[in-house]
């Protein structure tokens, strides 16, 4: 069984997968008799940095560049961390008395969280990573968007599907994400890179754009769909965003007028920092002839130079409205055309700082493992980790052994592990390909439905996509809004400007001041069909293992 669990970091909620309650060692186990356990390490390795300026307005973009790199040299079962990755909260920073989390929510439960609830009252999150749920793992991490709309009553990670955690797309009321790229698909799975990378960076920045104006209706609704850029070596600009209404509706469904214009539909964002989210990672214990407890963790391993340095996130950079937000809106309502490149004037990197990470393992404090490494801000504002062991011309490693001392587990070199624990022989489970992911056939999908395919794709985790050409107004996720046809008219014209004049080579983003891009997976990269070279966009509908 699991349960959802939360922390905080830079004043951001993280939210994930945990095992429901801690797994107690073993008593009185006969030396050799090996356990596997569902809560091998716990921990944020994060960065935060100074105070934003009170003047600047920097609250309508932010993203950085992340290294990328196989974590685990096996794709695991049961494996659940995150590389570098951020979370963008609303500010409701007003409010210091009254609940964001209405009764019924999920969030609104967790009690720790009062009174105001807003650290998960909204989020967009996701990122770099590997997560317990994904169906098609493959060695390299994948790229998801991530949206938490409604206190973590459901979650949003594609055009069609939630966060990994169902096989079925969502009802046609819970999408939230449009599709804007139509050169570029967005699997259920996340989006899977290219060869085996190794510490090349992916760029990504979410900007909140005014694709439409904001409504007095009921709920009113902002103009901020969030729209997420990435930076690969193979493509460039955005992919998607997120309808404000996804943000604004929470309000009208539990009759709660104090939420309106509190969501991220509205609100300024807030990021505060990021992490690596260490979540679901199995472990094995054993017991030697004396009766202490030992235990493995899986090989964990980062990319580092010949000084034993891991470069992890570079560019950290905030941006307000003269970054984008003004000529986009100035373009959109028949002004000069928009290169859609980030001004520089509207940009903000904070300096960045850092702490040693706290580490645990079913609860219990891990010792030593600050021996290994830390955490490092380097030259050029750059956050990483430093190895201080010898043995770093490959790779650093995590310490993979540990001793039980008192109420503590203190990190031990292989050759200390004795050979009556068996634990050295010890293999962790792979993981296998999961069910597809469908769609129905039936309301938002069908009506007023695809106007060429299906399609389909190969992808590098072993995976088959299909997918078909819809009319970019005509997607799923717009469905549910009674929208006037003028309203739907203008988004199209205005998406179809955008289609034929944004390239996918172009630098939407400054480059990364070193490193080279990693390149996201060929097989996610399409052509519109003739006649649909604008204002069509690729609809994934299915994703399953390929023959």
């Amino acid at each position: 069984m699991r349960t959802l669990s939360t922390a905080v970091l830079g004043g951001a909620v993280i939210c994930s997968l945990a095992a429901a309650a801690p797994d107690p060692s073993s008593i009185n186990a006969p030396a050799g008799a090996v356990t596997l356990r569902s809560q091998g390490l716990h921990g944020y390795i994060g960065f935060s940095h100074e105070k934003l300026p009170a003047e600047g307005g920097y609250t309508a973009g932010m993203g950085f560049y992340a290294a990328v790199w196989p974590l685990v040299d096996q794709p695991l079962a049961n494996f659940q961390i995150g590389l570098p990755s951020s979370w963008i909260q609303p500010d409701n920073s007003d409010n210091r008395d009254k609940p964001l989390a209405p009764e019924g929510t999920l969030a609104r439960t967790w009690k720790a969280r009062g009174p105001t609830w807003s650290s998960v009252f909204q989020t967009i999150e996701g990122g770099l990573g590997y997560w317990a749920g994904n169906h098609f793992r493959y060695g390299p991490p994948k790229f998801s968007m991530n949206g938490t709309p409604q206190c973590y009553d459901y979650e949003i990670g594609s055009p069609g599907w939630s966060f990994f955690y169902s096989n079925e797309a969502l009802p046609d009321n819970r999408l939230g994400i449009a599709q804007l790229s139509n050169r570029l698909l967005i699997p259920p799975d996340a989006l899977p890179f290219e060869g085996n990378p190794n510490g090349e960076f992916l760029g990504y920045t979410w900007m909140a754009l005014p694709f439409t104006d904001p409504t007095p209706g009921d709920p009113p609704t902002g103009d901020q769909s969030w729209t997420c850029f990435l930076s690969a070596a193979n493509f460039k600009g955005p992919i998607a965003y997120y309808i404000p209404e996804t943000w604004s509706k929470i309000g009208k469904l539990f009759d709660y007028p104090f939420l309106y214009g509190r969501g991220l539909d509205a609100r300024p964002g807030i990021m505060g920092g990021g992490a690596m989210e260490i979540n679901t990672v199995p472990c094995f214990e054993s017991q030697d002839a004396q009766g202490t407890t030992y235990s493995k963790l899986p090989k964990l391993q980062w990319p580092v130079d010949a000084q034993g340095r891991a470069y992890l996130v570079q560019e950290v950079t905030y941006y307000s409205k003269a970054a984008l937000y003004d000529a986009f809106k100035a373009w959109r309502d028949g002004g000069p055309a928009c290169s859609g490149r980030f001004d520089q004037q509207g940009a903000f990197k904070p300096k960045l700082n850092t702490r040693t990470t706290r580490y645990d393992q079913a609860g219990r404090k891990l010792v030593g493992v600050e021996r290994a490494f830390d955490t490092r801000i380097f030259e050029g504002n750059v956050w990483g980790l430093q190895w201080f062991t010898n043995d770093v011309a490959a790779n650093g490693l995590f310490p993979q052994f540990y001793k039980q001392a008192g109420e503590e587990r203190v990190a031990v070199p292989a050759s200390a592990v004795p050979p009556e624990t068996k634990l050295h022989a010890q293999q962790f489970k792979l993981a296998r390909p999961g069910a597809p992911y469908t769609s129905p056939a039936t309301g938002a999908w069908a009506r007023p439905g695809p106007k060429s395919g299906p399609f389909t794709a190969r992808l590098a985790d072993g995976s088959l996509v299909t997918y078909y050409w819809y009319r970019f107004v005509d997607q799923p996720s717009f469905q549910q809004y009674a929208w006037s046809e003028a309203k739907k008219a203008k988004l199209q014209a205005f998406v179809e400007k955008l289609h034929a004049s944004w390239p996918i080579d172009r630098d939407y983003m400054p480059p990364p001041s070193r490193g080279k891009l990693a390149r996201l997976d060929p097989g996610l990269l399409v052509t519109p069909p003739p006649g649909m070279e604008v204002g069509y966009v690729p609809i994934v509908t299915r994703q399953e293992k390929a023959p």
